[in-house]
């Protein structure tokens, strides 16, 4: 992995006086280091916007009284997180078509480009078979968020770009992208109570006339991140019980960076609403749960591990720890099924 100040502005960075001890020094260093920056993919000219997500403790889930609250958004947990990146916008076609399509290579040949020492490791990342049809569905393509991804192929293009990039890239866990959305707020949504606002901060049902949008053209929430609140959904890495809160996280106490793995395909965890939902579905503690019907369409058998064909308002954004996870966490964060690697398997 590189460097942490790889891609922060020279400006940003600083050396404390030598005389400080080292944790002093390192702690200084870390938190001038802390702050938000613009990756660019080597070789490809396309970049992406990251911003920081202070460390905190947060209230998980809605009350009992908030209006349309759902049975699974409770009971209330107490949480801490540790710092990270989080994606200022979901990711885009053009950064999900390097990978997805293999564009990325493909540029390199027909270019006649000399492979960067940071594509081998990528280029060994697997890829998904091409789609039998146009994923965006006629909705837009430069600008717009990608969608109809499998939750599979959203984590393994975190594993290209992690590759390509030297910087550890994954999906937020649950916890992560409610405590990002509601940006130290408790209100239904990040900007308050009232469903009246909602069109100045979301692309939603009322507003989309039928579509998504391009991202980052609505307000953001008070941490700076746009479309946390509709336009599309989110994947999480979280497997979706209806009693994730109150059955594996205890009461009373402040559970740290909790997140539940994921031991089946079905049912996992999207969060945030999307340009098909009414306004009640946009909450910050709305959770999605993932279904088989998101892929009805596929023609294919067995059906596609990469595709879900009948989620067209579903994408994702990306998170990156202040803190390079070790190898084991790593591989905790992105676990497999015995299920998607069998099918993974069938598609070669």
């Amino acid at each position: 992995m590189s460097a942490l100040f790889a891609v922060v502005p020279a400006q940003d960075q600083s050396r404390p006086t030598p005389e400080a001890p080292k944790a002093a020094q390192d702690e200084a260093k870390t938190e001038k280091l802390f702050v938000a920056y613009r990756e660019t993919i080597p070789g490809t000219g396309v970049s992406f916007d990251m911003v920081p997500i202070p460390a905190g403790k947060f209230v998980i889930g809605s009350p009992d009284d908030e209006e349309d609250r759902k049975a699974s958004e409770g009971p209330q947990r107490h949480v801490a997180l540790d710092a990270f990146w989080m994606g200022k916008c979901e990711i885009t076609w053009q950064e999900y078509e390097l990978w997805q399509l293999d564009l990325d290579r493909q540029r390199r040949k027909v270019l006649e480009k000399k492979a960067l020492p940071c594509d081998t490791e990528a280029d060994a990342v697997t890829r998904p078979t091409k789609p039998y049809a146009d994923m965006t569905f006629g909705m837009g393509q430069d600008g717009f968020p990608a969608i109809c991804m499998t939750q599979l192929a959203a984590k393994t293009y975190c594993q290209w770009l992690s590759a390509k990039t030297g910087h550890y890239y994954r999906l937020p866990t649950e916890a992560e992208w409610e405590y990002a959305c509601r940006a130290g707020t408790t209100t239904r949504w990040s900007f308050g109570d009232d469903p009246e606002k909602l069109g100045d901060f979301a692309w939603f049902t009322d507003n989309s006339d039928d579509k998504y949008h391009k991202v980052g053209t609505k307000k953001p929430n008070p941490w700076g991140l746009h479309d946390m609140h509709g336009n599309v959904s989110e994947w999480c890495l979280d497997a979706f019980y209806v009693d994730s809160y109150g059955k594996r996280w205890p009461e009373g106490e402040v559970v740290r960076n909790p997140y539940v793995v994921p031991v089946t395909v079905f049912p996992r965890v999207a969060r945030g609403g999307s340009w098909d939902d009414d306004a009640d579905d946009l909450r910050s503690a709305r959770r999605i749960v993932s279904d088989e019907d998101w892929k009805m369409q596929d023609p294919q058998i067995p059906q596609s591990v990469w595709y879900h064909t009948d989620a067209q308002f579903l994408g994702f954004r990306i998170v990156r720890p202040l803190k390079a996870p070790t190898k084991e966490e790593q591989e905790r964060f992105s676990v497999i099924t015995e299920e998607e690697r069998k099918n993974m398997r069938s598609m070669r």
